[in-house]
């Protein structure tokens, strides 16, 4: 379960719960299979679709920070992370 880093919360992302779409921050070396089976497992719903992308580290004074992928998962209806969609209701 080390594979998924944290949810994300941004305008974008919250705008996306309300179309049952989730979006995480997940370890680059991880696979679809794999993040798809977290999900399902940590909160007990299904996943109908995965898209993903990478994005860039960042430049620091001595290097670099290290890549990622952010994973926007969408879930079966009938199907919710009740607390992201709470986030969601104390935005609006």
């Amino acid at each position: 379960m080390d594979g998924i880093k944290y949810a994300v919360v941004t305008d974008k992302s919250l705008r996306l719960v309300s179309k049952n779409q989730y979006t995480f921050n997940v370890e680059s070396g991880s696979t679809r299979t794999e993040i798809k089976s977290w999900v399902e497992l940590l909160f007990g719903v299904k996943v109908i679709a995965m898209n993903s992308h990478r994005l860039p580290g960042k430049r620091r004074r001595m290097g670099h920070t290290m890549h990622y992928r952010r994973m926007i998962i969408t879930l079966q209806p009938g199907y919710s992370i009740p607390s992201l969609i709470n986030l969601n209701k104390k935005t609006e």
